[in-house]
């Protein structure tokens, strides 16, 4: 029995050419939809591989290709469709992988462990996506990492620990994002990032600046901070700082010389051109600050260039050079001058010549030296405050002596007995402590003795004078008379007086 044989597609059962169309209309479809997203690395047709360069940039790619090859040192997928950067983006490590390229993604997600994988970037470009916050140590890994492009995000929250472990970053670029603070931790203290020449935070939110602080910092740093285009608030302060960056001709203050602006603090809340405010607010013109000294202290003069590791040289007042026999002025590493215990002729202008491969600067600092030690103003006030109270401790004493002293034996009622004998009077026992031999002599020819009183014997009177103004000396125990009255001021000599009392 001979077999049918079908020769076509027309002889086929109807079942089975319903199946053949429907598998034609999937491969067709399958076709359309591109095979790039999520598909493992195809240089001839996913992207562009040219040595150790691999560019996959405008192929609506949704995930990084995986299976990238080790030799990989530059990655190129920016302008695709990738909105996050998860942990394992690559399933191994790119030891080679210096340069990556993500701009104009969509990336709103950034995993904290987005680059165990590759630590050796050098360059890294995040810009033009949607990423609004920069999360505790997000780029702590990447500690070669030299340039970082995060602008034209979302960015308004970063954390003071976002930049940790970046140890070589060079260039930071924040601009046109929604910063509203100052990141002061990035140039100054123990998190400032050592080798940052460049930070761009212009076109942000920022309204105040930490003046104070900036003018602190090196100039090779100023030269490098851009922040035009903020809404800073119109300050004296901050017209002195731009004009002092604008004579010193830094790259931040010349380039956007014109978008450098702010907010008037009036009710009409008016926009002003930043260096225009000497006019529009009566700011002082900035004046550089002349350094001073005194006498024996040590003077320390910085050379604060534009570019970092400059070729410096010093020339002291005089146009001499400084030369190594100098033993008061030392050239320091970091090319500062220091001058040990200094002098009078140490005043003058002294110039710094700093050279480099791309700029030479010429800076000129003018010390002047105060004829007197940096103790000595303060010795001298004291030595005069010492003088003016001893003065007026003098004048104190001298009125006490006059007014409050006992009274002389002029006004006492025996006066006339104190004229006849004023050799003997009490003034002159009240000066004495002790009777010398002299004094005994004296006396014993006038035929006077002299009696020293017993404190017990002013016990019954408390130290106190008798109210009659009258005391009653009992002599019978000394010469065997009778009673007789003491005046008023020998009274009170007895009281207060350990001097020896002439009866």
């Amino acid at each position: 029995m001979q077999h049918p044989h079908i020769n076509s597609v027309s002889e086929m059962p109807p079942s089975n050419k319903w199946c053949i169309r429907r598998a034609l209309c999937l491969s067709f479809i399958l076709a359309l939809i591109p095979r790039t997203r999520g598909s493992t690395l195809n240089c001839h047709k996913m992207c562009i591989c040219a040595s150790n360069i691999v560019s996959c940039s405008k192929m609506n790619l949704t995930m990084v290709p995986s299976d990238l090859p080790n030799y990989t040192a530059v990655l190129d997928i920016s302008f695709n469709e990738i909105t996050g950067l998860r942990a394992q983006w690559t399933k191994h490590k790119l030891p080679k992988l210096h340069n990556l390229l993500l701009s104009h993604n969509g990336l709103d997600f950034l995993s904290s462990e987005a680059f165990i994988f590759v630590k050796e970037l050098r360059y890294l470009d995040l810009s033009s996506n949607n990423l609004r916050q920069l999360d505790e140590y997000i780029f702590e890994p990447l500690t070669n990492l030299e340039v970082l492009l995060l602008y034209n995000n979302r960015i308004s929250q970063i954390d003071r620990t976002a930049f940790s472990g970046l140890a070589g970053l060079q260039k930071l670029y924040l601009s046109q994002n929604l910063v509203s603070r100052f990141p002061l931790e990035l140039v100054k203290d123990k998190n400032r990032l050592e080798k940052l020449s460049l930070l761009d935070l212009s076109s942000n939110r920022i309204k105040v600046l930490p003046i104070h602080d900036l003018q602190a910092l090196p100039a090779w740093v100023k030269n490098g901070l851009y922040f035009h285009n903020n809404s800073l608030i119109c300050d004296c302060e901050l017209y002195s700082l731009m004009a002092h960056w604008y004579i010193r001709r830094f790259n931040s203050a010349l380039d956007f010389k014109d978008d450098y602006k702010c907010v008037h603090p009036g009710p009409d809340k008016q926009v002003l051109r930043l260096y225009d405010l000497n006019t529009h607010m009566n700011c002082s013109t900035f004046k550089e600050t002349d350094k001073e000294a005194y006498l024996e202290q040590t003077l320390t003069l910085s050379c604060d260039t534009r570019h970092r590791d400059m070729l410096k040289t010093w020339m002291l007042p005089g146009n001499i050079v400084l030369s190594s026999g100098n033993n008061r002025s030392t050239f320091l590493s970091d090319g500062s001058l220091e001058i040990k215990s200094v002098r009078p002729e140490d005043s003058g202008v002294y110039t710094c010549f700093a050279l480099s491969e791309y700029l030479n600067e010429t800076l000129y600092v003018v010390v002047k030296v105060h004829n007197f030690t940096l103790n000595g103003n303060n010795d001298t006030l004291n030595t005069a405050y010492t003088t003016l109270v001893g003065c007026l401790a003098s004048v104190v004493l001298v009125l006490i002596y006059l007014y409050l002293t006992p009274c002389r034996c002029f006004c006492c009622p025996d006066q006339g007995k104190s004229k006849n004998h004023h050799e003997d009077s009490i003034h002159s026992s009240m000066l004495s402590a002790t009777p010398t031999h002299d004094d005994m002599a004296t006396k014993a020819e006038l035929n006077r003795h002299v009696a020293f009183i017993d404190p017990k014997d002013l016990q019954g009177q408390n130290g106190k004078v008798n109210p009659n103004g009258e005391e009653e000396v009992d002599e019978d125990a000394m010469h065997g008379k009778g009673k007789r009255k003491k005046s008023l001021a020998d009274s009170i000599s007895s009281v207060f007086s350990d001097t020896p009392i002439v009866v």
